[in-house]
């Protein structure tokens, strides 16, 4: 694991995330597993005094570098980043909003091809992540707890034989998994059957959230459903219900785009190629409206309408957020500078710069 800051290089690199590959990677573009977990005998992050964070975060850094899985990997101390690398990191899931605010003894290690992650003194001690590409909850599963399971044998983890383990908020306390699937529902929000699915699912104990988890709304018809509960719930019982729902909202976005495809294409047709045509050759564009847009080209490729690459466009609607806009730039970029930039990158990587 190297042990210096080497973020830039992950501007040049795409997360297998990303790739736009695995199960039903047509409307599922990822899958998260995440676990939370304490050391025993030390307090909560946000209970702990400077020299017990210190202590946390030596003990976990030590037991890290032993992971074979972290060998190539890059480790961040967040504590010294400056802000625009600190969202650089947000915006490509691989830490959380916890995690960037301020604090000392914050940091993360990042695998070299950006699907496992591990943050250090964020609301719990240790949150280890693990993010695929695909409906893939299961292999994402296996991987986090192979981690888990090295990590346990050097660390002694906070742990009760009646509650589980251990967790700052108690909505974690069990297992301390939160399994979570991030979805394009484009159908779904245009034939407005999307309320109802949302509401549906909130009564089952799962939350949708938006393209950034927690505290973030949907945008570009991206959503992000996890489970709510963990305690009393076994690891495979939380997986097998989430994925139970998730099976169940890919059908209904199924059912609507055959529907729509088939009783009003010109309609879809035209969505679809007018968002092309303002991608290919709009100078100015503001982050809401190119996800937007970028949401209704990735539904003209899952439809066989357009020929074009999803890995671009899954790419796209990562390198057109701010913090990464102003890293490929190399400086920091007033808001309007950044909307030029954004419709310039766009016009650039779909193939048409005049």
């Amino acid at each position: 694991m190297e042990k210096k800051n080497k973020i830039d290089q992950l501007l040049n690199q795409l997360g297998a995330w990303l790739q736009g590959t695995g199960q039903d990677s047509d409307i599922v573009v990822s899958s998260r597993v995440r676990f939370a977990r304490n050391l025993k005998g030390l307090p909560f992050y946000h209970w702990a005094d400077e020299s017990k964070k210190k202590e946390v975060y030596e003990i976990v850094k030590e037991a890290l570098f032993d992971i074979p899985e972290l060998k190539n990997g890059i480790w961040v101390d967040i504590s010294e980043l400056p802000d625009l690398d600190k969202y650089f990191l947000l915006e490509r899931h691989l830490v959380s909003r916890e995690l960037v605010e301020k604090g000392p003894y914050k940091a993360c290690v990042i695998g070299d091809q950006e699907i496992i992650s591990i943050m250090i003194n964020e609301e719990d001690h240790i949150r280890l992540q693990v993010l695929e590409s695909g409906l893939s909850l299961l292999s994402a599963l296996d991987i986090a707890r192979r981690i888990d399971a090295q990590l346990a044998r050097r660390l002694n983890y906070a742990f009760s034989y009646e509650w589980g383990y251990l967790t700052a908020c108690p909505t974690n306390t069990g297992t301390g998994l939160r399994a979570s699937v991030m979805l394009h529902l484009p159908l779904l929000v245009f034939t407005k059957q999307i309320a109802n699915v949302v509401n549906t699912i909130a009564k089952l104990s799962f939350t949708t959230r938006g393209f950034y988890g927690e505290g973030t709304e949907a945008s570009g018809n991206f959503f992000q459903i996890s489970n709510q509960v963990t305690l009393g719930r076994s690891e495979e019982e939380i997986v097998e219900n989430l994925l139970k729902v998730i099976d169940q909202v890919i059908s209904y976005e199924r059912q609507a785009r055959e529907k729509v495809y088939t009783q009003d294409r010109f309609t879809l047709d035209d969505q679809i190629y007018r968002s092309y045509g303002m991608l290919k050759y709009a100078r100015i564009m503001n982050s809401k409206e190119a996800i937007e847009l970028l949401s209704n080209l990735r539904l003209g490729k899952e439809l066989g309408i357009i020929d074009t690459d999803v890995r671009n466009i899954n790419e796209l609607l990562l390198l057109i957020q701010p913090a990464h806009l102003q890293k490929i730039e190399g400086k920091k970029l007033t808001m309007k500078e950044r909307d030029i930039k954004r419709a310039e990158l766009i016009r650039k990587r779909l193939g048409q710069e005049v």
